[in-house]
């Protein structure tokens, strides 16, 4: 599978509604069977579009705090650090990394005290300033588009398309672009492997 057609695209918007839609379900949905649906998915998930399946939970049913979107403008060699502590946490429900070294985050803060959450996460001399504002509504409902599979090429980062190939190598696999950086690849690895 190397792009993505209108019944892949049917799937994942089914999907993104309830995760836990039966495969027959879908397949009634798409006019497949739920077998063919079933495998179309372990495709989706074997490279990489669907990376899991997860819950939504409603956080305005549970108290820990009063929910906020926070963007901290980060010294620009902490932002991807800053980000990744703050995914770790638990009660951070969003992460976002700007190209402009900001870090945007929702999360329950409690008594609106940003800092105490950061503190002892981050340093907080990489923080150059705060802007925290209270979230009386939200919606999650990630989209879909007409999006086409954006696989790269792992012998030369170009853009695999329908002409690519696809190559398992220890239960690993692995696209390329064309079959000449299949081969390449291809006659490294078992160099490297011959070596070991």
């Amino acid at each position: 599978m190397r792009t993505l057609d209108d019944t892949d695209r049917q799937i994942l918007r089914l999907l993104l509604e309830d995760a836990r839609r039966p495969y027959s379900d879908i397949a009634d949905n798409v006019g497949l069977s739920a077998p063919a649906v079933s495998d179309r998915v372990e495709r989706l998930r074997e490279i990489g579009v669907i990376r899991r399946f997860t819950l939504d939970v409603n956080r305005s049913l549970l108290r820990e705090g009063s929910p906020m979107l926070v963007e901290l403008d980060v010294r620009p060699a902490a932002a991807e650090s800053v980000a990744k502590a703050l995914t770790a946490l638990d009660r951070v429900d969003h992460v976002f990394r700007t190209a402009d070294a900001r870090v945007v985050f929702r999360a329950p803060i409690r008594d609106g005290d940003v800092t105490a959450l950061l503190d002892g996460v981050v340093d907080l001399e990489d923080i150059r300033d705060i802007d925290a504002n209270l979230v009386v509504d939200d919606e999650w409902t990630p989209g879909l588009g007409e999006a086409e599979l954006a696989l790269s090429c792992v012998e030369c980062g170009n853009t695999v398309t329908s002409e690519g190939e696809s190559a398992r190598f220890d239960d690993e696999l692995y696209h390329f672009c064309c079959d000449s950086c299949l081969s390449n690849f291809e006659a490294r690895y078992e160099r490297l492997q011959s070596g070991v």
